[in-house]
């Protein structure tokens, strides 16, 4: 396993479109491993393959207390999105040190297949519709930033620009 290199807002590969997994082989399993590492590492609760430079529909998370129940979404879809937003304090492994309140969509329901190509359908709440969401935002080329307002975002880039020259 691997240890890979995470982007860092506002680099421009974050804006790329993830394209669909075809291949659901070793390599697609041995990225899932690395990713997975890579965010236990961070550490993060979620991490998509968009922010290790890989532009392919893939995030995993593990929200569990213990760090022991990584979750794979391969190709995932919002298929359904409940009209009752709630808003919650996002951080990104991709804007180190940023927190913030975004709204979204209180429930979902996502369809996805693991890392063998097998599908399946997850209605999510609480937490995980926040992360599912926030990940598939990645995969789209979107950061959590971008749904703040343009002063809060000039803001964040300036700060993350501050402190890149201070290292």
């Amino acid at each position: 396993m691997a240890l890979l290199t995470i982007l860092e807002y506002p680099d421009p590969r974050l804006s790329r479109v993830a394209e669909p997994v075809v291949a659901f082989d070793e390599a697609l399993r041995q990225l899932v491993r690395d990713m997975g590492e890579t965010m236990y590492a961070a550490p993060g609760v979620g991490l998509a393959a968009t922010q290790v430079d890989v532009h392919r529909r893939v995030l995993v998370m593990d929200l569990s207390e213990e760090k022991n129940a990584l979750r794979v979404f391969v190709n995932p879809q919002i298929e359904w999105a409940a009209d009752e937003l709630v808003s919650c304090e996002e951080g990104c492994l991709s804007v180190p040190g940023i927190y913030d309140q975004v709204r979204r969509p209180a429930r979902v329901r996502v369809r996805a297949q693991d890392e063998h190509g097998a599908a399946f359908v997850l209605e999510c709440s609480d937490t995980l519709a926040v992360c599912i969401q926030h990940e598939i935002d990645h995969l789209n080329g979107k950061v959590f930033v971008q749904h703040l307002s343009m002063l809060k975002q000039a803001r964040v880039v300036a700060k993350l620009r501050k402190r890149r020259v201070r290292r």
